[in-house]
């Protein structure tokens, strides 16, 4: 099994403090991008930190309390569908990491941010590729975001019942594309996309209803 993430990527930057920062949301065909900044005590890193999506629900539900009770500073944004259909996803989830970054109680020296896209922060950045399961902060920036979603997500499928948000959270599934095909849209569909389109059409995207 290959070794978790580690503090070497933040001791690198030869300045203090870093905090990762990464996003949850890109794919999904409805609901809000979010994004995590979190900067880290190094002498309280919570055992366990990984990509969010290699983590059971529970112990990223674990992680998420504990990382707040120890990081240094951490913070979540917000990117709207208005603000994903205006911007395209891409420059969404960037609005959503500088949200995240300008919200910290500490002002970082330094940003890692997960990925290969230099997005304009508050400060200087460091991109780094499947930096969630290279660098702790990003480990916990990536959890926190991911939860924060989830949870918003559980709260839209209360709202807009018919198309089980609270299961798969947006992505593509048999009962989201049934309840889009029965449904119509609901206002947190992100209507540009084209499987939400494909779904609605009752047509398939390069041979399949998929992303």
């Amino acid at each position: 099994m290959p070794p978790g993430p580690d503090m070497t990527l933040e001791l690198a930057c030869g300045q203090a403090p870093v905090c990762g920062v990464d996003e949850a949301g890109r794919g999904p065909w409805a609901g809000p991008v979010s994004a995590g900044a979190v900067i880290l005590d190094p002498d309280r890193i919570p055992k366990g930190l990984n990509d969010s999506k290699k983590l059971s629900a529970k112990a990223r539900a674990a992680l998420e309390e504990e990382i707040k009770d120890v990081a240094i500073a951490w913070c979540v944004g917000l990117a709207s569908i208005e603000e994903i259909a205006k911007l395209n996803i891409l420059h969404a989830a960037g609005l959503a990491m500088r949200r995240a970054v300008e919200g910290l109680s500490v002002t970082p020296a330094f940003a890692l941010v997960d990925g290969n896209y230099r997005f304009e922060l508050p400060c200087p950045v460091k991109t780094v590729v499947k930096g969630d399961s290279l660098s702790c902060s990003i480990a916990a920036a990536s959890i926190l975001a991911k939860e924060a979603r989830d949870r918003i997500m559980i709260e839209m499928d209360a709202l807009y019942p018919g198309y089980g948000f609270a299961g798969h959270k947006g992505y593509h599934a048999p009962i989201h594309v049934e309840g889009l095909r029965r449904l119509g849209p609901s206002p947190i569909h992100r209507l540009g996309w084209a499987p939400v389109k494909a779904a609605l059409a009752a047509t398939p995207v390069n041979g399949e209803l998929d992303l």
